[in-house]
């Protein structure tokens, strides 16, 4: 077996076994714990040992990761939520129609992983309006970014709308601690 692609298989073991079962509360609450649930610096190393992965077989729109503060501050906590949710299932579907494209190896391994983390985030944050109380969620307008078939920059996305825009609602929402 190469020695990229054990390096590949060890880290995704080891971030697996260190992986923390985050509950909603655990999440909007303790930073600590969303630290922990974000792989995407792990996904990123693992990219570079896999040289493999220099373009996606299929385009990924990206997510909108501007925030105009004015903006987003008039829109309630469960608008700011469907626009995320919003933004998670399309990345989450874009990501998933990749995968079935790609060939076995270390990309497919990766996009694998990223899939498995997006869905997370989509899990803990349609969790989070039971327990704020929300009846009906509003529509969100969906915002995408251009498409690209560049793994690094759709890492570098969601990297971004999960210490942006979904650290923005968490921390309005942490109030209640």
């Amino acid at each position: 077996m190469d020695l990229r692609m054990l390096v590949v298989v060890f880290s995704m073991v080891a971030s697996e076994l260190s992986h923390v079962h985050t509950r909603p509360i655990d999440f909007v609450c303790d930073s600590e714990a969303r630290r922990m649930m974000n792989k995407v610096k792990d996904l990123q190393v693992e990219m570079v040992v896999c040289s493999a992965v220099d373009a996606l077989p299929s385009d990924i729109k990206l997510p909108c990761i501007r925030i105009h503060k004015a903006t987003w501050e008039r829109k309630s906590v469960h608008e700011q939520r469907a626009e995320i949710l919003l933004s998670l299932g399309t990345l989450a579907q874009d990501v998933r129609s990749a995968r079935t494209l790609s060939q076995p190896g270390c990309g497919l391994t990766l996009l694998e992983r990223l899939e498995h983390s997006i869905n997370n985030y989509l899990h803990v944050v349609r969790l989070l309006h039971i327990e704020q109380g929300e009846q009906v969620g509003p529509q969100a307008e969906l915002c995408l970014g251009r498409p690209s078939k560049d793994l690094g920059l759709v890492l570098k996305h969601f990297g971004l709308l999960l210490t942006g825009k979904l650290e923005w609602v968490i921390a309005e929402m942490a109030k209640g601690c």
